[in-house]
């Protein structure tokens, strides 16, 4: 089932350059098969393929493109255990997480087939000519997204399934009649074989060009700059650190027709508790937010990396409870060795700045050879944290930094510091929420979703869900990579003036038969116009 090859445009290619393999985190055991970077003849292999693939893709029955997603959900459900116990292999990520993940994948390929079904979100516009008015005649001129051509996507460590091959960026794209090209991800490039060949039974299952979708190999950064460079591709979807995402944003801005990156890359997501919240329940959020900082071994774009509070006891409680919860969680096997290494290596600079203090971490040692990460949980004051930069990056990892603030107006001046944030989080009582909403104000500002009694961790795939936030959060505010929005980064709006009705985009059509809500003349509707 695994091959080590590369998946183009339904064909197999055997890999040829600099080869690899993935390792087992945890044991450090190298796993077969060999793969090896695609070159860049056969990148442009995958997009010629892709743009010759994109007329049949776009103008398939919106019926055949859900029923294409639906088969892929079928046939991620039927590599069944051995998809399961690849990607455990590869990621050392736990059984349940992953059947978890699996099922969130299989549910996006479900909403985005029904999003296309009922057809309202590209956005349909019709104002009908009216030839005698006066002074000028109005003509017919009607408007909706259409889709934009072969996109790539780059994968992301962390979320092997959901936010990979088979994840809502190749989901969206495909929905909206987009062909994709995948560079998959060197850590779990087993895994993303396995997607893939997925990917292609459902196309061939569906009768839809095998041209519409690719996977190639790689570690080097050659292979992704040629993907975002390729003249045919029209847009790119990424998943990563902010090193990463900013290098291929220069490198699609440096294209004679630059083009969108649509990068999400971390953030520190603060956390603000205010004093009601910690005189109803300091301890219970403390070993709330210990279980969000260490979800994951911490491996999330929305790890809340800082805390701020008013000093007080009950800030203390909070403390004491944080601390006390940390030493519970035993270390853990992180993704692959590489982050693991970065973790070690951020936390031991934030243990050099004085002002800092460790407050609680795991009680048993993490084991290095299993690439293991201990929780940490440090504590400090908003001046330290204010004057050290470091503290204010993400370190990707189970850490976190609690900060003593004296006033509300230091807490105020945090926020307007900060830079873009994926996630903002308000612990409070509805007063409290009342008292401070200036500090609402702000995180408006700068988050891209702001939460109120809970944590960034988790994300609901859904149509209210945005996933993004102010640079460096993502490249582009305006859009989120999660929920069925995600679909508007691989659109673009085209009107239609004068056409003959019959010649019109069947949605466009005064008959609209998909019964899809439009507005038409300004008035929100469902009938035939």
């Amino acid at each position: 089932m695994i091959t080590g090859q590369h998946l183009i445009a339904g064909r197999e290619a055997a890999a040829s350059c600099s080869p690899f393999q993935a390792e087992n985190p945890t044991t450090s055991q190298k796993l077969e098969p060999h793969f090896g970077d695609a070159t860049l003849a056969e990148a442009d292999e995958a997009l010629q393929a892709a743009d010759g693939a994109f007329d049949a893709l776009r103008l398939a029955p919106v019926e055949t493109r859900a029923q294409f997603l639906e088969a892929l959900a079928d046939e991620i459900m039927a590599l069944g255990d051995s998809l399961l116990e690849r990607a455990h292999a590869e990621t050392a990520l736990p059984m349940a997480r992953l059947t978890g993940e699996r099922g969130r994948a299989i549910n996006q390929c479900k909403m985005f087939a029904a999003l296309i079904r009922e057809g309202s979100w590209s956005a349909l516009n019709i104002d009908h000519a009216q030839p005698e008015r006066a002074p000028v005649p109005k003509p017919d001129v009607r408007k909706m997204l259409l889709p934009i051509g072969p996109v790539v996507v780059f994968g992301a460590s962390n979320f092997p399934f959901a936010i990979g091959v088979v994840g809502t960026d190749t989901v969206c794209a495909m929905a909206a009649g987009c062909p994709v090209v995948v560079k998959g991800h060197p850590a779990h490039p087993g895994t993303c074989e396995m997607l893939g060949r997925a990917v292609l039974a459902a196309l061939r299952k569906t009768g839809l060009p095998e041209a519409s979708f690719s996977l190639l190999q790689g570690r080097g950064n050659e292979l992704g700059r040629a993907l975002v460079t390729h003249p045919l591709t029209q847009a790119v979807a990424f998943t990563g650190s902010l090193r990463g995402g900013r290098a291929l944003m220069d490198a699609a801005a440096s294209r004679p027709n630059p083009i969108p990156v649509y990068a999400e890359m971390g953030s520190i997501n603060p956390v603000f508790l205010l004093p009601g919240a910690l005189k109803e329940r300091a301890a219970k959020i403390g070993e709330a937010y210990v279980g969000s900082v260490t979800m994951g071994v911490g491996q999330f774009c929305t790890n809340p990396a800082v805390v701020l509070g008013l000093k007080s006891p009950e800030l203390g409680t909070f403390v004491q409870s944080a601390a006390e919860n940390a030493e519970k969680i035993a270390p853990q096997t992180m993704l692959h060795r590489g982050i693991c290494e970065a973790y070690e290596a951020g936390t031991a600079v934030w243990s050099t700045i004085s002002g800092i203090k460790l407050a609680g971490q795991s009680a048993t040692e993490p084991n290095s050879d299993a690439t293991q990460a201990a929780c940490r949980i440090y504590t400090t004051t908003l001046d330290v944290l204010e004057s050290n930069e470091e503290l204010r990056h993400e370190v990707f990892g189970p850490c976190s930094i609690v900060t003593e603030c004296s006033t509300l107006e230091d807490m105020l001046r945090f926020a307007r510091s900060l830079d873009g944030q994926l996630t903002a989080a308000i612990h409070g009582t509805p007063e409290d929420l009342r008292e401070y909403a200036p500090l609402v104000r702000v995180l408006e500002r700068k988050a891209g979703r702001i939460i109120f009694n809970g944590f960034g961790t988790g994300i609901e795939p859904c149509a209210s869900m945005h996933h993004g936030g102010p640079y460096p959060a993502a490249s582009h505010s305006f859009f989120t990579s999660i929920g069925t929005d995600s679909i508007l980064r691989f659109v673009r709006p085209v009107s239609y003036q004068g056409f003959p009705d019959d010649c019109l985009p069947t949605p466009l059509q005064n008959a609209n038969t998909p019964g899809a809500m439009r507005l038409v003349d300004n008035k929100l509707t469902r009938d035939a116009s």
